[in-house]
Formats: structure tokens, C-alpha cells, sequence
């Protein structure tokens, strides 16, 4: 049973870091593509990253210089490093791969 379960979100400051997590079972995280995606309240879910199985990234001119993401393959897990939080990055964030979803981790930046 493929399963994707997102963690790490939380309350931040302005400017604070966070680093979430999403870990696979039954999908091979390290040679899958992967995308974080978020969904503020009120609006649309939007990519925000991809970690594509041959090595290369994409970043959302929102988050790009501040998003960072990353593979632990021995825990088959991806990360996404979030620097310089502003408020407009709250939303509720999401790991996909391969057509499945986690239920997602909500990250709420306020002061």
C-alpha cells in the first residue's frame, strides 16, 4: 500500500526556517519525481517544488533562494527546507508523487 505522509509543519516567525518531511512507503522516493505543492485558505493548491528522479529541481519564483529541497534515500524520504518564511507562505503543504498524495502538514508563518 503506497502511502506519503507529510510532517515538520508548525508555527513560525517571519523570517524563522522550517524543514519538512515526506516519507514514502511503497513508492520509491529515491528515483521518483517529486512535488511539493501548497494551498493557502481561500485559494488553489499551487506547485511550489519538484525533485525530479534524474537529479534536477524546480522552484516556484515565490519560494526560489529560500525553498531548498533534498532526498534521504536510506529513510526514503524527501525534504523541503523553508528559510526566510514570510506570511504569505502559510498554507497547508503537500507531497505528491507518482499520482498519490499525504494529507499534508499546515505551516502558519505569523508574528
Amino acid at each position: 500500500q503506497v502511502q506519503l505522509v507529510e510532517s515538520g509543519g508548525g508555527l513560525v516567525q517571519p523570517g524563522g526556517s522550517l524543514r519538512l518531511s515526506c516519507a514514502a512507503s511503497g513508492i520509491p522516493l529515491s528515483i521518483a519525481d517529486v512535488n511539493w505543492y501548497r494551498q493557502a485558505p481561500g485559494k488553489e493548491r499551487d506547485l511550489v517544488a519538484s525533485m525530479f528522479g534524474g537529479g534536477s529541481t524546480y522552484y516556484a519564483d515565490s519560494v526560489k533562494g529560500r525553498f531548498a529541497g533534498s532526498r534521504d534515500n536510506a529513510k526514503n524520504t524527501v525534504y523541503l527546507q523553508m528559510n526566510s518564511l514570510k506570511p504569505e507562505d502559510t498554507a497547508v503543504y503537500y507531497c505528491s508523487a507518482r499520482s498519490y498524495w499525504g494529507k499534508g502538514t499546515l505551516v502558519t508563518v505569523s508574528s
